[in-house]
């Protein structure tokens, strides 16, 4: 059979997507149907990606998104496509930017990037809402009580860097389904996957969190923020997640894709 040598890459991408997420289901146990057969195809097309193939330029080191002021956002999206089985786009982080931990609610993902380095920080919950009765312990600082209801159980899975040279970041409902990316040493930019999209109304909207400490941890782990995030591999820890409003600090704008153009 002869090759195919003129579909854009991104096109076949979208295609494998779709045929990989069609009848895709999450069931209440955790356990879903996206199976190893169905996606090594797709992880193949993702792996191979390149910024070029999107026609998109690697960014110049610039002031960090700090600096840059409120004029400029930290992150902008460049949307290719959407269906009801999936959606796919570019993220763009300015130097210094990060996406703040969040989750994919019965969701499944892969991020790709597609120039410069990112650090992704990825977390499991371990239940969605506390029993009654459950034991807390004590925080630094101390939570207010209507704070409780927001707390989540979770577990650190990771911590590693992904550079245009790496395999895809992959996430599912149940595992890494939490995470936050941040550009290192520079801007980055990824290729994101998410099946099927966000939609708030079939109970998948993004939810935002940060992690707290216990007053054990502050008295135990002199490590700060920064090693923790430098370290490439972490052992699985349990830790304790908040689940907060969108950070008035973190904003997402658009522009536009300059790549082929894809239909699914």
């Amino acid at each position: 059979m002869p090759r195919d040598n003129k579909t854009p890459l991104i096109q076949k991408i979208a295609k494998q997507a779709f045929v990989t997420f069609k009848g895709f289901k999450s069931s209440a146990n955790g356990d879903n149907n996206f199976v190893a057969d169905k996606s090594s195809e797709l992880l193949t097309l993702v792996t191979a990606v390149r910024a070029a193939d999107l026609k998109i330029a690697p960014r110049k080191t610039k002031q960090n998104s700090r600096e840059a002021g409120l004029q400029s956002p930290p992150v902008t999206y460049m949307h290719i496509c959407e269906t009801e089985v999936f959606s796919m786009g570019v993220f763009l982080l300015r130097t210094g930017a990060s996406i703040p931990l969040h989750d994919h609610p019965g969701m499944n993902g892969m991020l790709k990037v597609l120039y410069g380095k990112v650090s992704v920080r990825c977390f499991d919950k371990l239940e969605d809402n506390l029993s009654v009765g459950t034991a807390l312990p004590d925080f630094e600082p101390p939570l207010a009580p209507f704070q409780t209801a927001s707390l989540r159980r979770s577990v650190l899975r990771s911590v590693t860097e992904y550079s245009e040279n790496s395999g895809p970041c992959l996430l599912t409902p149940v595992r890494d389904n939490l995470h936050q990316i941040d550009a290192v040493e520079g801007p980055a930019a990824f290729l994101d996957i998410l099946a099927p999209p966000y939609n708030p109304d079939d109970g998948r909207d993004c939810h935002y969190y940060k992690l707290v400490k216990t007053v054990a941890e502050g008295e135990t782990d002199g490590k700060s923020t920064e090693e923790r995030q430098g370290e490439e591999k972490v052992k699985a820890e349990e830790t304790w997640l908040l689940e907060i409003p969108q950070p008035e600090d973190f904003w997402c704008g658009g522009e536009p894709y300059p790549g082929p153009a894809v239909s699914v």
